[in-house]
């Protein structure tokens, strides 16, 4: 299913104002400190792989990435008011438990358009560590063309805030380390399940890696 058959392809507007939206709040409410942004290429499509292990860390990279970004969000966060802003910045509903055929071509398109995808590889929220990639990832770098940069988000879940439980301590210092990005592909340009098997086991790789690295520069 190509883009063009699918929902529209989110624009980059939308994205850039959610971009904004979260430097004011991630910067207002914590301490973020971000490495290694400079790894980011400038222009081309581009795909974020971020560990997840708190809700904060999709906004945390949205706010403190060099790009705009649209990231592929569960479709059970897109309920009311919170759905409607999510899509206005350009943010992508996914559901998780079938081929969606929609977000796919959406994301794809996304691509296609020399944006960046943020994808949390894990497929949901754990331990933050990369130990179990789902094979989305590799399917949109290979089918993209787009290099991947590794990201770790550290910081999120050392301590609850007192204010709020469910959010890390305000003005606590959030680590975001951007690695080198990588093509998770063998250069063949091959699509087919043991292609993308083993662009998983590369991207597995890379990422845990870039984890460990990660934790050394920031003492975490």
């Amino acid at each position: 299913m190509t883009a063009s058959s699918a929902a529209p392809v989110p624009s980059e507007k939308g994205a850039e104002v959610g971009r904004r939206i979260g430097v004011g709040l991630m910067y207002g409410l914590w301490k973020p400190r971000v490495l290694g942004a400079w790894r980011v290429p400038a222009t081309g499509p581009l795909i974020y792989a971020v560990n997840h292990s708190h809700n904060i860390d999709g906004p945390m990279v949205m706010g403190v990435a060099p790009r705009p970004t649209h990231f592929l969000i569960k479709k059970e966060a897109f309920i009311g008011p919170l759905g409607t802003f999510l899509t206005g910045i350009g943010q992508l509903k996914v559901d998780r438990h079938s081929t969606d055929r929609t977000a796919i071509g959406q994301a794809l398109g996304v691509l296609a358009d020399g944006g960046v995808l943020g994808i949390f590889p894990e497929g949901t929220r754990g331990e933050g560590d990369f130990a179990s990639l789902r094979a989305g990832l590799a399917y949109f770098a290979v089918r993209g063309g787009a290099p991947i940069v590794p990201v770790a988000v550290l910081g999120s879940t050392d301590r609850p805030g007192r204010l709020i439980k469910a959010l890390p301590p305000l003005r606590s210092r959030v680590d975001v380390v951007f690695g080198d990005p990588f093509e998770a592909g063998d250069g063949s340009g091959r699509r087919t399940r043991k292609a993308l098997d083993e662009a998983t086991e590369r991207i597995q790789k890379q990422l845990t890696a870039h984890l460990e690295n990660a934790r050394r520069l920031t003492g975490r």
